[in-house]
This record gives C-alpha cells, structure tokens and sequence, in this order.
C-alpha cells in the first residue's frame, strides 16, 4: 500500500514532457532561491542593514506583477506558453549574469540592486502567468491536482537545497558567484523546454481570440466559488506573505545571526513547504472552499505564534510549521481556483492569482518594511499572522452564509408550484 500511494503521489512525472519541465524547473528555481539570499544579503551590506533598502528592493521586483501581469495572462492565452517561457527564462538569465559581473568586479551599487530587481520582475510578470497555465498543457485536466502538487514540491526542495547552499557560498566566496550560478542554471529550464515533443501537448485545439484582460476580470467576478478564494489570497498575499523581508531582517537584527544561519531560518520555512507540497500530490479533485479557508486560518495562527519565538530553535521549528501551513493554502487556492477555471480563461485567471499572491508584495513590502523598521521584525510577522486569521474568520463567515443561502433558494424554489417537476408536455 505504501509504494501504491507513493507511486500515485508521482504518476504525474509518467509524462515524459513534464519530466523535462520538472528537472529544469528543480535546477533553475534551486537557482533562483540561492539569488533572493545573495541579493539580499548584498542589500543589507551596502545598506548596513537597512529594512527600508530591502522593503525597496523587494517592491521594485514585485512591482511589475501588479502592472503587467493581467496583461501577461491574455499573452498566455493568445501565444504559445512554451516559446514564451524559453524567451523570459532566456532574458532572466542574461539579467543574473550583469548582475553577477557588477559583483564580482566590486562595482556594484545599491541602485544597480534596485535596476536588475525591477528588470527581473518585469520578465517574471510574463513568465509566472505562462508557467502557470502550460502546466495544464503539460499534463491534462486529470492530473494537473497531482502536477501542480509536484511543482510546488520541486519548487521547495530547491527553496531548501538553494538558500542552504546560498548561505555557505556567501561565507565562503561572496555574493557574486552565488548570482553567477543564478544565470547558468536557466540553462535547465530551456534545454527541458526545448527537449520537449510538441505533438504531446494538451492544447485546447480552440481559437485563441483576443485574450482580454476585462473579459477575463469579468469571468472571474461572475464567479462566486472563485471571488471568495482570490479575494483572501488578496489579503493574505499583501500582509502575510512578506517573508522574503522579514527573515533576513529576523536573522540579522533579532538573532544577530551570519549569512548561513540565515539560510537555515529559509531553508526551515521551504521544509515545511516541502512537507505540505508531497501532502498535496494525494489531491485528486477540487478542494471544497472549507479547506482554503481553514488552511489560511492555521498559516496566520502560526505566523503570530512564530513571532514570538524565544530563540533561534523555536523560531526554526515554528517557521517550518509556518511554511507548511503556508503552502497548504496557496496550494488549495490554487487548485480551487485553476481547477474552477475554463481552459480559454485559465491564463487570464491564473495571471489575476499571479497578481494578487505576489503583485500585493510591493505594497506589502512597503507597508511592513516600515512597520519592522519602527517596531522590529517581530512586529511585522505578529500583524502579518493577525490580519490573516482576520481574514479567514470573515470568509469563514462569509462562505457559511453562501451555502445557508443557496440551501434556503433551493427550498423556496422546491416549495414554488412552478418550479415541481412538470409533467410530459408540461412548462418549466
């Protein structure tokens, strides 16, 4: 039974194209994470440990999100995901190698930082609605619950593996050559992409049409099962989820920690997303909004709990339940979501998704960077963790007065004469 269920947790990686878009996407997000530290730490050293520095430079790469990627979804409907995907992962790698050389040379400023965190984020507003949506593509509706699971595994055990070695690298040799690693493993993500045999793909065969942004708002918005889970990723997203500003800050201003104990304080936060994201492979269908909501009620308990860690033990285990609880609620989002979503839409909806998770992080960012910088960053993480289960309590609410009123319109109608069963060749 266990080999059947582990078996059944992976069948996904039995499609020959998502095996390739799996191994690029371990070795280039692996990549990616060990480039977050490195920027970071890099901030903080021409800053001295500056939390408005770094809420700046976290806006500026989230920036783009909020004003491109809806834009970005209609891309994704219109035009091959694919090709798209080998260009942005094309153009990001070139960005990661300037920024590599500025480093290496010792030219690098603080408002070199902010540039190629801008430039960055501007691709990633094309690339993430892309990658979103192809994994459908990839796969087929059937599996694409055990698919995204699995993508949200790889990607945390590169969040782990990536920040770990990120933080030994810094120590050892600098910032530099951590972001020089960044630019050479987009490598894996296009020879996969590359690799991959067309004819396989789950297209829809329709005609793609104008892919509007408005048409897609208005989908979305018509959707009641839908507006409930984006709307609290929309709160979650802005005041939760600011966890790339908040640890290194926890490390360095709390803990009075070094480069690698940093990446151990991510790397615990990446483990429990692990954990959830292998939970998740088991996930078969749409998750019922009960469990989107009581997901995001234990991440925000969990993030106040962790906002009061005595030392560094506890604070490594509360984030680790923190990340798991985390990723156990953007995952049943997005499987709530995705899964809700027509295909001629996906791209659009799962660009707004795009959006309001991580498009909120410039103004997060901004709002808690300045909070951490009067108060602390333990302060941050305690209003984050409030304003969460604030949030789930009011859909909470929300959501059992939905279903008492659709039980009660159904029985009103039940109850009408015209709406019994007519018999033959009667009117409905």
């Amino acid at each position: 039974m266990p080999g059947k269920a582990l078996a059944s947790g992976f069948r996904s990686l039995s499609v020959r194209n998502f095996r390739l878009f799996a191994v690029g996407q371990l070795v280039s997000v692996a990549g990616t994470w060990m480039m977050v530290v490195a920027q970071d730490w890099l901030v903080l050293q021409l800053t001295r440990n500056s939390a408005a520095a770094l809420a700046t430079v976290t806006a500026l790469q989230f920036a783009p999100l909020m004003l491109f990627t809806l834009y970005a979804g209609g891309l994704a409907d219109r035009h091959d995901k694919r090709r798209l995907l080998v260009w942005a992962n094309t153009v990001s790698a070139a960005l990661a190698l300037a920024l590599a050389f500025l480093d290496l040379t010792g030219a690098a400023r603080l408002w070199h930082v902010y540039l190629f965190a801008l430039a960055l984020g501007t691709v990633n507003a094309v690339e993430v609605p892309a990658r979103m949506s192809f994994v459908s593509e990839l796969v087929g509706a059937e599996l694409l619950p055990n698919a995204s699971a699995l993508s949200a595994a790889y990607f945390n055990v590169a969040r782990v593996a990536g920040p770990a070695l990120a933080g030994l690298l810094i120590s050892a040799s600098g910032t530099g050559w951590v972001m020089l690693l960044n630019a050479v493993s987009y490598a894996g993500t296009v020879v996969g992409l590359r690799m991959m045999r067309t004819s396989e793909l789950h297209r829809s065969g329709r005609p793609a049409g104008r892919g509007s942004v408005v048409d897609g708002l208005r989908y979305v918005t018509a959707r009641a099962d839908l507006l409930l889970p984006v709307s609290l990723v929309a709160v979650i997203g802005l005041f939760g989820l600011n966890f790339q500003l908040l640890l290194p800050l926890l490390a360095k201003t709390v803990f009075h920690a070094d480069a690698a104990s940093f990446g151990l304080l991510t790397t615990a936060f990446a483990a429990g997303s692990l954990l959830a994201a292998l939970v998740g492979t088991g996930r078969r269908s749409r998750p019922p909004a009960r469990t989107v909501i009581l997901c995001a009620l234990a991440f925000g308990a969990l993030e106040a709990m962790a906002a009061g860690s005595p030392d560094f033990g506890s604070a490594l285990a509360l984030l680790a339940l923190t990340g798991f609880a985390s990723l156990s609620f953007a995952q049943a989002a997005n499987h709530r979501i995705q899964l809700g979503s027509d295909p001629e839409y996906r791209g659009r909806v799962m660009a707004l998704y795009t959006l309001i998770l991580q498009g909120s992080t410039p103004l997060g960012a901004l709002l808690v960077g300045w909070l951490a910088q009067q108060l602390g960053a333990r302060a941050g993480l305690l209003a984050g963790g409030l304003v969460s289960v604030t949030a789930a309590l009011l859909a909470l609410v929300l959501e059992r007065w939905g279903r008492a009123g659709a039980v009660e319109l159904v029985s009103e109608r039940r109850a009408r004469p015209e709406h019994r069963t007519p018999t033959k060749g009667g009117t409905t």
